[in-house]
Parts: C-alpha cells; sequence; structure tokens
C-alpha cells in the first residue's frame, strides 16, 4: 500500500484549494453582476443579453422549469446557472428536509420549500459568500421561514450526519476537484433511504486536457465533467445503491451557447444522477 508524503499531500491541498478560488471568484462576480444587472462573464448566464430577467427565464424553461415555478419564487433567485430541473427527478414530499448543493441565489432551494410545506426544511449550501449573501436576502424577500442558507464547501458539509431526506444539486458537483469527497459528504448527511437527485454535466468522451485546464470551462461546469461510468463508480464507492445516470441530448441545444464556437456539445451532455442511501446503511 502506497501512502502519500506531507510534501505531497500539501501539493494537493494548495492545488484544489487554488481551483476552488478560481470558481469562488467567477461565482462572486456572478452574484455581484447580477445584483447590479450586469452581464456576469459567464457564457451560461447573461452574456450579450440586456435583459438579465428575460435570459434567466428563458434558460430555466430551457431547462426544464415551467412559468410557474420562476414566478413562484422572489425576483432575482433564478439566475439561470443551472443545466437542468432536480426537482423533477426528487420527488419531493411534505414533511422532508432537503439540502441543497451549491445554492446560488436559492432558485431551487425556494422550490423545494413549497414542495415540502412548513413541515419540512430546506438548507442551502455554498461556497461564495456574495451567493449566500444573495440567497438570503432572497429568502428574506419572500419571507420564507424553512428555508436556511450556510456558507461551507461541499466537500466539506456544514450539516449533521444522517440529517436529510433528500440531497439536490443543479450544475455544481462538477465545479469541485474532488467528487468522490462530495459524495461521500452527501452519503454522509442523508438518513438511511435518503435520495440523490441530481442535475449536472457528464463527460460523452474523454475530454481534451485543454478542455480540462481552462479556468472559463471549468467555472461553466464543463471543464471538469466525468464519464458515466467513472461518475457512476464514485457514487457506488461512496455507497450509493440504486444508481441510475441518464444524459438528456437535447440540453446540447442549450449548452452549445454556454461556449459559444467551442464545439464543447462534442465532449459534454446534461444528465439526470440518481441514488439511494440504503436502508441498513452506518452515517459514513
Amino acid at each position: 500500500m502506497s501512502y502519500s508524503t506531507p510534501d505531497t499531500k500539501y501539493k494537493e491541498q494548495g492545488k484544489n484549494d487554488k481551483y476552488r478560488q478560481n470558481v469562488r471568484d467567477s461565482y462572486a462576480k456572478v452574484a455581484r453582476a447580477d445584483n447590479s444587472g450586469q452581464c456576469c462573464g459567464i457564457e451560461k448566464s447573461c452574456c450579450g443579453v440586456s435583459d438579465e430577467a428575460t435570459i434567466n427565464t428563458l434558460i430555466s424553461t430551457r431547462l426544464g422549469y415551467s412559468d410557474k415555478d420562476i414566478n413562484n419564487v422572489p425576483e432575482g433567485a433564478d439566475m439561470g446557472l443551472g443545466c437542468g430541473n432536480p426537482k423533477a427527478i426528487a420527488a419531493l414530499r411534505c414533511g422532508e428536509i432537503v439540502v441543497d448543493l451549491g445554492a446560488g441565489g436559492g432558485f431551487d432551494c425556494f422550490l423545494s420549500a413549497h414542495e415540502v410545506g412548513d413541515s419540512g426544511y430546506v438548507i442551502g449550501i455554498d461556497m461564495t459568500p456574495d451567493m449566500v449573501t444573495k440567497a438570503r436576502d432572497n429568502a428574506e424577500k419572500g419571507e420564507y421561514s424553512n428555508v436556511e442558507f450556510r456558507l461551507g464547501e461541499i466537500e466539506n458539509l456544514p450539516v449533521a450526519d444522517n440529517t436529510a431526506d433528500v440531497i439536490i444539486s443543479n450544475c455544481v458537483i462538477n465545479l469541485s476537484p474532488d467528487k468522490l469527497r462530495v459524495f461521500k459528504e452527501a452519503f454522509r448527511i442523508l438518513k438511511p433511504g435518503g435520495r440523490l437527485a441530481v442535475s449536472d454535466v457528464v463527460a460523452t468522451v474523454e475530454l481534451p486536457e485543454e478542455m480540462r485546464n481552462d479556468d472559463v470551462l471549468i467555472a461553466g461546469c464543463m471543464g471538469n465533467a466525468s464519464l458515466i461510468e467513472e461518475l457512476e463508480a464514485m457514487i457506488k464507492k461512496a455507497g450509493f445503491s440504486d444508481i441510475h445516470i441518464e444524459s438528456k441530448d437535447e440540453s446540447k441545444e442549450f449548452i452549445r451557447d454556454w461556449a459559444p464556437g467551442r464545439n464543447v456539445t462534442d465532449y459534454v451532455v446534461s444528465a439526470t444522477i440518481e441514488g439511494v442511501k440504503p436502508l441498513n446503511s452506518t452515517c459514513c
């Protein structure tokens, strides 16, 4: 058995910290630009369009949300940053506790809050202070009493063991430099029998190195995409059963707009990702 030396361990930690900081900086700019009504600088959101609210609505309806969904959350919560609708596969029930990994402005949290009702609860996690502030402001505007937002990394979730009935996430796990750790943390905080319901981007073929090293594509959830078989192996290693990953070929229509002229749809597609924590599982 081989072990990492302290130097190797610290170098890897430093590399991961640099990776996270690039992502954090990118989404802090998104939050601040969204607040000021300016173009955010990430292709998957408002670039090139003067009416940001309109483009975000168009993006979200393309992702599978209804007009009713969009009109049922505070203005500014929908930032058009997702790649699907995790609520559509989560089958949320009244009274359930939901944790959203990478909550952004709170869009999916607020939709989930309506589904679980006053007897349920929703916890949104985001590592970008500007996003957490924005989400908390939106929660205050919408007078949500069953939603809270916590600052934290999805690799180290600020949530107790066996807390959640359902974990959702929308195009965020790809932003992590350690996805296996994310799935292990998701497993830890889920109750036995709890469900994983995620929308994210997957690779259909191995990505070229120039894509994997492109900061813009990484921040856009494309540069760190995993092949479906690799992703399934990670989720299984984390402890999940009943794993189901379904690619959505129709998503290529909007993914190509995230990085114009880069032919990204030759390599990636959006997918739904599901799993269950077995009933006889321990916390981690």
